[in-house]
């Protein structure tokens, strides 16, 4: 891959994002809190994951020991997650032009969660993070209808390409 597919990723990565935190926006607490017995309880839990891989994962690009997951309970609404999130997002896209087209390709070493060291390409690693938002995502959905609230606007890429295919051509 190369340094402008990975940004169009990175647009597409926190496209999403925005869309799926303007869905659960709009939830009481109770709602944000209450456990649904997915991967972590709550659409919280979920959206602090979010966060925190990649909070995690830029860590390892900037070669800083991990902070670990971000606990959710220091995240009591979704503005404070947006708010942590957006300031993550700078950091991702900071990192993604340092690297330039030739760091891309690049191997990255780091200590996984399990203390086994691991090497791959930046862009594989991005890619990565990119995938486990869409899994994760598709989880807040499932548990946005169990509470019977409306589901975010779709995230699908094909979506984000039409939508941004479509800015260009009226530009």
């Amino acid at each position: 891959m190369n340094l402008q597919e990975l940004r169009t990723l990175v647009d597409y990565h926190y496209w999403a994002r925005d869309r799926l935190l303007d869905a659960v926006d709009r939830l009481s607490s109770e709602q944000l809190n209450e456990d649904l017995g997915n991967s972590f309880p709550s659409i919280r839990d979920t959206l602090v994951h979010l966060y925190g891989a990649d909070r995690v994962w830029c860590d390892r690009w900037e070669r800083e020991p991990p902070r670990g997951m971000p606990d959710p309970v220091g995240f009591p609404d979704v503005p404070s997650i947006r708010r942590a999130w957006e300031e993550q997002e700078r950091k991702v896209r900071a990192v993604l032009e340092r690297l330039g087209e030739q760091g891309v390709g690049e191997p990255i070493e780091y200590k996984a969660i399990t203390g086994q060291v691991q090497a791959q390409p930046f862009w594989q690693m991005l890619q990565h993070l990119v995938n486990h938002g869409s899994y994760h995502r598709g989880q807040v959905t499932t548990m946005l209808r169990q509470l019977e609230q409306p589901p975010p606007a779709s995230v699908d890429l094909i979506t984000f390409y039409r939508e941004r295919n479509a800015v260009a051509a009226r530009t």
